[in-house]
């Protein structure tokens, strides 16, 4: 399981003071770009502006489960559930001191940048991303 943390911030609240639930799809992403490079061993910046791969996420269902509020320092892990020719399914849960803010499980395929079709993984990300993968 590859874990990231994010504090939640005045610009990710709403009046009430707690998180303005599109601002969780932002540090969802911000989590993903980070499990891919730390985990995954590819920076965003090297598959998007080098090898011209993106990771688009195609599919994505989320439970929120309790509130965040200004200030909590939120840990977000993830954890690779399936891996096919073109496709990751991933559970991520985000939580706060031990309790469960949102569950989220979403689909990235892998994509050509060119065509802006899918492609199959490229062996060396393949390789990096299967030992991580968890049956669900």
């Amino acid at each position: 399981m590859f874990t990231t943390s994010t504090k939640v911030r005045f610009a990710h609240v709403d009046p009430a003071g707690i998180v303005f639930y599109p601002r969780y799809f932002e540090m969802l992403n911000g989590a993903v770009e980070d499990w891919f490079e730390d985990a995954v061993g590819q920076s965003f910046a090297s598959l998007h502006l080098g090898r011209k791969v993106g990771t688009p996420t195609v599919h994505l269902e989320v439970d929120f489960q309790a509130p965040s509020r200004l200030g909590d320092v939120l840990e977000i892990a993830i954890v690779p559930l399936t891996l096919g020719e073109s496709s990751c399914r991933l559970a991520v849960t985000f939580s706060c001191a031990g309790a469960a803010r949102l569950r989220v499980e979403l689909v990235l395929v892998c994509m050509d940048l060119a065509s802006h079709r899918a492609m199959p993984w490229p062996e060396d990300l393949r390789a990096a991303i299967a030992p991580q993968v968890v049956a669900a």
